[in-house]
């Protein structure tokens, strides 16, 4: 999709409870904005390699870290032992959470004259949406892709590919229609099953559960984007997740796009070309500056 790429830059940090925190970041030449992505459960943020790119040839810095457990992060934590990865270690999912805005304060700091915008995946996007409930002040645009409305009614804490199972041996068809992603996901060293009430046992997965707050501190512009499919929360889903919004949150700019026949990893659908081109002219919209126009002389 992009028509050049930018070499992926690997970077880390150390968080207050002395984990060491990884991050990538693809830095486009001439950024008018930077995202910040989020990934999901048993998941790594080298998958969206992609996604990245065709940020960067559209202007846009990424940045994205591998969470607690996860990635590169995750092997730090567990001496390089993959068959260990998902564990959150000490502080659990609110340190997880914190990560997300301490990764957001490296990029003000190295791009304090650039809009700021916040995408969460999956699990990444519950997180998203609990850091939107206490600091969306502090970006300027928040997007949820393969998200659900954080109750017990609206979101699936089951067999995701349940319904899903008879059409392939992976046990990962729930991600995508392309067999390629599922069987990727099964040979990529750091990738890995992750039932999310077993990994963060009950307190943290009670956690995940939260509406949209009533008392936002900014009208932050907010996309959703989900496939019909999506076994963890689905159109209905999104719709109750959309309304608490609009009506709880009071949030006035609220585009939600369902992709028909899509399922759960929309960035590695048979039609993720679409998604991308239409997560990028949604930010072109909120967040490129107007062009400059000269001033005639008389």
């Amino acid at each position: 999709m992009p028509k050049f790429t930018v070499p992926r830059t690997d970077h880390s940090y150390t968080d207050a409870q002395g984990v060491k925190i990884y991050y990538y970041v693809w830095e486009s030449p001439k950024a008018h904005a930077v995202l910040q992505l989020t990934h999901g459960l048993g998941d790594h943020a080298r998958r969206y390699e992609h996604v990245a790119q065709a940020l960067v040839a559209a202007g846009y810095t990424v940045y994205a870290d591998d969470h607690r457990g996860h990635g590169a992060t995750g092997l730090e934590q567990n001496d390089g032992d993959a068959s260990k990865l998902g564990k959150l270690g000490k502080g659990g999912l609110r340190a997880a959470t914190e990560n997300i805005r301490e990764l957001s304060s490296i990029i003000r700091a190295e791009h304090p004259d650039l809009p700021v915008a916040l995408l969460g995946h999956s699990w990444g996007s519950l997180m998203v949406q609990d850091v939107l409930n206490k600091h969306a002040d502090e970006y300027e645009a928040a997007i949820l892709t393969g998200t659900a409305h954080r109750t017990f009614a609206h979101m699936n804490s089951g067999d995701l590919n349940a319904k899903h199972k008879n059409l392939g041996t992976t046990g990962y068809e729930w991600l995508s229609r392309d067999p390629q992603v599922a069987e990727d996901f099964v040979n990529d060293p750091l990738t890995f099953y992750a039932d999310a009430l077993k990994l963060l046992g009950p307190i943290d997965g009670m956690r995940l559960l939260g509406r949209p707050t009533k008392h936002i501190k900014r009208d932050i512009p907010l996309l959703i984007l989900i496939g019909e499919e999506d076994s963890l929360g689905g159109e209905s889903s999104i719709e109750w997740l959309a309304a608490d919004y609009a009506t709880r949150s009071k949030l006035t700019d609220i585009e939600a796009i369902v992709y028909p026949g899509a399922r759960h990893e929309i960035f590695n659908e048979t039609n993720k070309d679409e998604v991308i081109t239409d997560l990028i002219m949604w930010l072109d919209v909120r967040l490129k500056p107007a062009p400059h126009t000269a001033t005639p002389h008389k």
